[in-house]
């Protein structure tokens, strides 16, 4: 990073650091996911502006914090959501499944439907599947990918939308 990036994170960070972490403390409420937050924003930034030069880095700077903030809820949120599923209702017993989950007969319908994902994954278009994978497996979210493979948001949308619709055809068909 040459001198000038330098000095301009470093005053970005001096003049805006506390108010940035005040800020993501509002979104996400909580202080030490806040500065975990604007860390990520900051190295973002510093990566973006060694790329192109920046019209308004602080503007970059709370909109990069501000996705974050969003992804991390949006994460947070599905976590939450999947756990209550999986704990039972008051009431309701629990069940000793765990054999039953185990059953040679539900292992190989596992492994066929993988490989029938596999299958899916192999025949969609470069670009489909690298937004596919992107997504799934490095959780990141349509604008980053969208940054990362240099296209619009619009046909990260449509790129993850054929992927699915290509995985469930596979699995859903005999």
């Amino acid at each position: 990073m040459n001198r000038a990036r330098k000095t301009l994170m470093e005053k970005l960070f001096t003049e805006h650091g506390q108010a940035l972490v005040r800020f993501l403390s509002r979104i996400v409420r909580n202080t030490e996911d806040a500065e975990d937050i604007a860390q990520q924003a900051y190295l973002r930034l510093q990566k973006l502006s060694d790329e192109k030069e920046l019209d308004n880095p602080r503007a970059y700077l709370y909109q990069i914090a501000n996705n974050l903030a969003i992804d991390q809820l949006r994460r947070g949120k599905l976590h939450t959501e999947y756990v209550n599923q999986q704990i039972p209702a008051e009431g309701e017993t629990v069940s000793d499944d765990h054999a039953d989950q185990q059953s040679p007969e539900r292992v190989l319908a596992a492994r066929q439907q993988l490989q029938s994902i596999y299958e899916a994954m192999d025949s969609l278009p470069v670009k489909c599947r690298q937004a596919f994978l992107l997504h799934r497996s490095r959780g990141l979210s349509y604008t980053e990918i969208a940054r990362e493979m240099d296209i619009s948001v619009s046909s990260v949308e449509k790129y993850i939308l054929q992927a699915l619709k290509a995985c469930r055809r596979r699995v859903d068909s005999p």
